[in-house]
């Protein structure tokens, strides 16, 4: 009696643990700054009822910062400097939502993020159309063969043909696309959407076009009501278009889009909510639930019994009060439990966290449990790399956590000697973090900080003054490329020599890799040349080992 119990909790436990992977959908979305990301992050939060209003809405009395945006900077310069991680329930799914930086100088971080994610939304400003930091963001997105949803926003505003629009979006992003609705004139003519998918029409109403008719359903484009509710010529308009969609691109297959072949698009306007909850349920019914990771060892799959999971995020200071760290663990398999001892695999140690958070923006809720693709956060005392990972015991260590060659190169200074202790805290928790990159000049030990872009270094020194009281000044540096350092042979002369000869120009980075700094494509060549024997990096993954 006792075995057949012990069967039938193993039996309940497993089928709760499926459910529990099956209803949760964790996805970034992703765009060029300005294409409406964050409002359409936070039309989500609307709808799952996380919260009651959108901070985005702006008029000339009020003007209220992103609830995603939380950091001072974020809320002074009006953009996402830093992921935010949203959680939060919608018909009976749980979502997990990862709102990224969109300004290219903060591409790293979501370059990181994407590790974490099961697939996307690109956010396409319909006026701007594809710029290039969204080329460079969907390039990593076809590469790891993530599932990617087009959202074009802003159809309310005049804007490209939507055609043209759509072989640009072909084109540039080299995606091949299918529309699942379709909009109805835009700007001043925007009347609405048709919703291919669920065949329906959702229309604007109202003199300034802020309610929405409820769908109506019309599986049949040439009845009438058609014409009386868009007009004669919008709706006939309408009926070619929509046969010239059915003509030129392919028919929607969920199997194709899961395997990142085929990307469906939607439109609408995620300021005026229009088109949102339309784009929420489709993708909630299409949309994958965790998947695999690969890690060095094995393919790890998100429904076995034991834990698993990596950080691909540190952050310092989000309640500037407690000079808290967060580092943020997505789930890879499994149950993570509360007050649970987890190896650190790096570290070789066992762990218990006390207080494990979800996330909403920067409030944080203590929770006892969370499954396979949730993304959890752990309060942390310096034991997190970026790349770490814990398990229940199992020695793994998980892939594709980047680390770009910067492409800014300065010499930070301490300009408060009587703040010494305070620059370096601050300089450790935040290269930590993976804001920037440390490097630290062989010859001279003088400290480098290397970044994608040249913005991070104004936010670098407005959180060292602002978090840890330290204040710094940059010294430019002509540095083209920073090379990660590969050889063989440590004792080989011609290792040696290049040492020697190079000495101005090496440096390692805060996991004591050597890096040569080039000043130019020219001296990588001629270092090549020279000596063929020592490989160059430039992109490199985190060494957690």
């Amino acid at each position: 009696m006792k075995k057949n119990d012990s069967v039938t909790s193993s039996f309940v436990k497993e089928k709760v643990l499926r459910e529990e992977i099956q209803r949760r959908k964790t996805f970034g979305i992703i765009s060029h700054p300005d294409a409406g990301k964050t409002t359409l992050t936070e039309k989500f939060l609307l709808f799952g009822g996380a919260i009651q209003e959108a901070g985005a809405v702006k008029s000339n009395k009020i003007k209220k910062t992103a609830a995603s945006d939380f950091m001072e900077l974020e809320r002074q310069r009006g953009i996402s400097i830093s992921t935010s991680v949203l959680s939060f329930e919608y018909k009976g799914n749980k979502i997990n939502i990862l709102d990224t930086p969109g300004h290219k100088d903060f591409a790293e971080d979501t370059f990181r993020t994407l590790t974490a994610v099961d697939s996307v939304i690109v956010v396409i400003d319909v006026a701007k159309g594809v710029e290039e930091q969204t080329e460079r963001l969907v390039e990593v997105c076809r590469m790891r063969k993530i599932p990617i949803l087009v959202f074009i926003n802003k159809l309310d505003r005049e804007g490209k043909y939507v055609f043209d629009l759509l072989d640009e979006i072909e084109q540039k992003l080299g995606l091949r696309i299918t529309s699942l609705s379709w909009p109805i004139g835009m700007g001043n003519d925007f009347q609405g959407v048709y919703n291919l998918w669920e065949q329906s029409l959702l229309l604007f109403s109202g003199q300034k076009k802020q309610k929405i008719e409820k769908g109506l359903e019309l599986k049949n484009l040439h009845e009438k009501i058609l014409d009386k509710s868009i007009g004669s010529k919008s709706a006939e308009l309408l009926r070619q278009e929509l046969e010239i969609v059915r003509e030129v691109y392919p028919e929607f297959h969920r199997g194709a889009y899961m395997k990142g072949d085929l990307q469906p698009v939607f439109f609408g306007s995620a300021l005026n909510n229009f088109g949102i909850r339309e784009l929420l349920d489709v993708f909630m019914e299409i949309a994958p639930g965790p998947s695999s990771k690969e890690s060095e060892q094995r393919l790890i799959a998100p429904d076995e019994k034991s834990f698993s999971g990596f950080v691909f995020k540190i952050h310092a200071n989000m309640d500037p009060r407690h000079r808290d760290r967060i580092a943020f663990v997505k789930i890879a398999s499994g149950v993570f439990r509360r007050n649970t001892p987890y190896l650190h695999v790096r570290l070789g140690r066992k762990f218990k966290y006390a207080s494990p958070s979800a996330f909403f923006a920067d409030k944080k809720q203590i929770i006892q449990e969370s499954f396979s693709g949730d993304i959890v956060g752990l309060h942390d005392t310096g034991n997190f790399k970026i790349g770490d990972t814990l398990t229940e015991g199992e020695a793994l260590r998980f892939k594709g956590i980047p680390s770009f060659s910067p492409e800014h190169f300065r010499y930070i200074n301490n300009a408060d000697p009587m703040k010494t202790k305070q620059l370096e805290k601050g300089i450790h928790q935040l290269m930590e973090e993976g804001v920037a990159q440390l490097f630290s000049m062989d010859y001279n030990q003088r400290k480098i900080i290397g970044t994608v872009g040249a913005l991070q270094y104004e936010v670098i020194q407005y959180r060292l003054e602002n978090e840890y009281g330290a204040r710094c000044t940059y010294e430019t540096l002509p540095v083209y490329k920073a090379c990660w350092v590969e050889v063989d042979d440590e004792k080989h002369p011609d290792f040696q020599e290049f040492k020697r000869v190079k000495q101005r120009f090496i440096a390692h980075d805060k996991e004591n890799q050597m890096v040569f700094l080039a000043d130019s494509v020219f001296s990588i060549q001629m270092m090549k040349e020279k000596y063929p024997l020592i490989k160059l990096r430039f992109t490199s993954e985190k060494i957690t080992a």
